[in-house]
């Protein structure tokens, strides 16, 4: 055989097998809703408007990301479309909402859906269906439940994690604490409550003095704060969304109440909390956090933070960088990216699935050194690390080092 008749057939040989694979990657995206060979198209739904609307920075911020990620290329070669819709934090909207990303819209999945109530309303609909909701805006247990859920997974610190280290510093900082426990009438408020009194153990029954909840749709929860008061509670669980945790912050200071407070990380924004409760009152509030402060001083030339400045600056310019709702949606569209990245040129729902649930020592820009995302197909518990911090009245103040569960 001649070399020219030879090479001819290697070029056609090798020519079809190109064919071949282009065409496995066109049918694996005409097969995958939302994918193409040019786009991963992606839904959310978050509160726009109602009584969590102080986040809906998140998922502008979100968007602001995914278009940084676009003008550098996008994830292998593949633009993000992302379609963020209102929900009003209404989990009736939130079905109506989910349902026409999925049939309509097709997207490939929901990424970094806010809230308790409303991902809990669509959580069996994606699962039947098999389609993807990671990365979601809530610490509660019910989203890291494999067992029941393969196809949901957080991205944040679980409360279970969060509220265990809450009752180790309590049993250390004031063992013979009375403690009232102000919390939302849902699994936000009861997976922290629930945890509490496991954590305690015995003692709950004796530590445990009060209980008071409200609704989101309370105009207020003053009486509630006078209520808990009243009890002799010298120590405040106060498992609140940030309008109410302000709230209360600002009315234990007019009752001249002085328990040790603490609020969960959701409720640790300075300009969403803090600053409308009153700088001074908030002085000694403790919480607990995964990501780095971009304010506090000990970060002002940590590289990470440096380049969150400079996407705020950039793309989500007139907001403000220290708002910890922004920190955490950099931080969890971060997170998407790589998953996304993860899965290679071949993307599938699956293989996000197996990508995800197989995370190991995976580090995200934003979290602090020596936290970072672990997980197994029986464990969606990502992140159980985390630093207790006290308010100063201008700043968070680390308590300690990094502590587990």
């Amino acid at each position: 055989m001649g070399a020219s008749v030879f090479l001819r057939r290697f070029m056609l040989i090798a020519a079809a097998v190109g064919t071949i694979a282009a065409q496995s990657r066109a049918a694996e995206s005409q097969s995958t809703p939302g994918v193409s060979d040019t786009h991963i198209k992606i839904g959310q739904t978050i509160a726009y408007s109602g009584p969590a609307s102080s986040f809906a920075t998140i998922g502008r911020t979100q968007a602001a990301y995914y278009r940084m990620v676009n003008d550098a290329g996008g994830v292998n070669g593949r633009k993000i479309e992302f379609i963020t819709l209102d929900d009003g934090y209404s989990p009736p909207k939130t079905v109506e909402q989910t349902r026409r990303l999925v049939e309509r819209d097709q997207v490939f999945g929901i990424f970094g859906s806010l809230g308790t109530p409303t991902n809990a309303s669509v959580q069996r609909y994606l699962n039947e269906r098999k389609v993807p909701q990671m990365f979601l805006f809530t610490g509660t247990s019910r989203f890291r439940d494999p067992q029941h859920y393969p196809w949901t997974i957080g991205g944040d610190l679980s409360f279970v994690s969060e509220t265990r280290g809450f009752a180790k510093f309590i049993l250390t900082e004031k063992p013979d604490a009375k403690i009232a426990v102000l919390y939302q009438n849902d699994d936000y408020g009861k997976d922290h409550l629930n945890t509490l009194k496991a954590a305690l153990g015995d003692k709950a029954k004796t530590m445990i003095v009060a209980e008071a909840s409200y609704e989101v749709t309370d105009p207020t929860v003053d009486s509630q704060v006078v209520g808990l008061k009243a009890s002799g509670a010298d120590t405040l669980l106060d498992i609140a969304l940030p309008k109410f945790a302000a709230q209360a912050i600002r009315k234990v200071a007019e009752v001249d109440w002085h328990p040790l407070h603490i609020v969960p990380y959701p409720a640790s924004s300075i300009p969403l909390v803090m600053q409308p409760a009153g700088l001074d009152h908030s002085v000694g509030v403790v919480t607990a956090e995964f990501l780095k402060e971009p304010g506090d001083p000990a970060w002002q030339n940590d590289p990470e933070v440096r380049a969150y400045l400079g996407f705020m600056k950039n793309y989500n310019p007139g907001v403000d960088p220290n708002d910890w709702s922004n920190v955490i949606a950099y931080y969890m569209a971060s997170a998407v990216v790589e998953a996304l990245k993860s899965c290679g040129a071949e993307v599938s729902r699956e293989r996000l699935l197996d990508r995800v649930s197989h995370m190991e020592e995976v580090a995200v820009p934003m979290l602090i050194p020596g936290i970072t995302l672990n997980t197994t197909p029986t464990d969606y518990h990502a992140i159980k690390q985390m630093r207790l911090k006290r308010f100063d009245g201008a700043r968070w103040v680390p308590l300690g080092g990094i502590i587990s569960e």
